[in-house]
């Protein structure tokens, strides 16, 4: 099941993708769970009456995809977007070459670091190149979790319990922001810098320690590798994130970038107006946007 959150004239609200080119409509058919964090908060539940109105949909709740415009799954989380750096091996390796380290050391503990929550988008939106402040813009695909039951201090083995879903998330980054001010927010904070989607797929329908994970640059392959090459998976970060530290329905935490990043590449190849980015997850779908002006 792949879960969204579409606008029309009517507003915004979640769905779920239907085949041939559908879309249930959660508003008409489960109004209480109007929009996707309503429906994360709902609990276990609403997703099993979810699954059943889409095996079975009511035609009054079903709308062409055409018709409406899909936006981020979670347009506007309620807090920042939490991030996890440096998670992938090869993507350490890389960043070290760019500064002269020949040795990498292994991180001993996840690199947490946030996004602002109005930097998240749509799928299929612009991206400003934002060349007014940064010459080093660059993207990273990512493997999202999205939160789907409170808890603090969460035992390992329990982590996976308070995962609602997946999702793919874009970390665009203004690297030389990134290293100017000597910590990531600022140069990972630009306005509209944070697509997210297109859609959400509960837990429970897809096992996500080990699938493949990558990004094309205007049709050409830039990253490619699997999510069992984290360092951290995904039940360590949410066991590390959350000690002390109450996580809430609806947080979303993007879990790292493999190796091919621009910045990192012989000669550095930044982002340019025009550039169209694809990422994509295997099990979740394809997340499309292009920078801007």
């Amino acid at each position: 099941m792949k879960l969204v959150t579409f606008a029309d004239a009517a507003g915004s609200r979640a769905g779920v993708l239907l085949d041939g080119g559908r879309v249930l409509d959660l508003g008409a058919a489960m109004p209480p769970a109007r929009d996707m964090i309503a429906l994360i908060e709902a609990g276990p539940a609403a997703l099993a009456q979810v699954r059943a109105l889409a095996a079975n949909p009511p035609a009054d709740a079903v709308l062409p995809l055409a018709s409406v415009a899909l936006q981020a799954p979670i347009p506007q989380p309620r807090r920042n977007v939490f991030c996890v750096g440096r998670n992938y091996m090869d993507h350490v390796a890389e960043g070290d070459r760019t500064r002269g380290i020949t040795q990498s050391e292994m991180p001993k503990y996840p690199q947490f670091f946030t996004k602002a929550a109005d930097t998240v988008i749509a799928p299929g939106a612009l991206v400003p190149n934002h060349a007014d402040v940064t010459k080093w813009l660059d993207y990273e695909v990512e493997l999202v979790a999205v939160i789907g039951k409170a808890g603090r201090d969460i035992a390992k083995e329990k982590a996976l319990e308070h995962v609602f879903g997946w999702t793919i998330g874009n970390d665009v980054t203004g690297r030389d922001l990134q290293r100017r001010h000597g910590q990531w927010f600022k140069g990972k904070s630009l306005d509209r810098s944070c697509p997210l989607g297109p859609v959400i797929v509960p837990r429970e329908d897809l096992d996500a320690s080990d699938i493949a994970i990558g990004l094309k640059i205007n049709g050409q392959q830039r990253q490619a590798s699997r999510t069992s090459k984290m360092i951290f998976d995904v039940k360590e970060i949410i066991h590390q994130l959350s000690a002390g530290f109450t996580l809430l329905p609806g947080d979303v935490i993007m879990t790292g970038t493999p190796e091919g990043v621009g910045y990192a590449m012989q000669p550095p190849q930044t982002l340019k107006t025009g550039d169209v980015m694809e990422l994509e997850i295997e099990g979740i779908g394809t997340l499309t946007n292009t920078i801007g002006d």
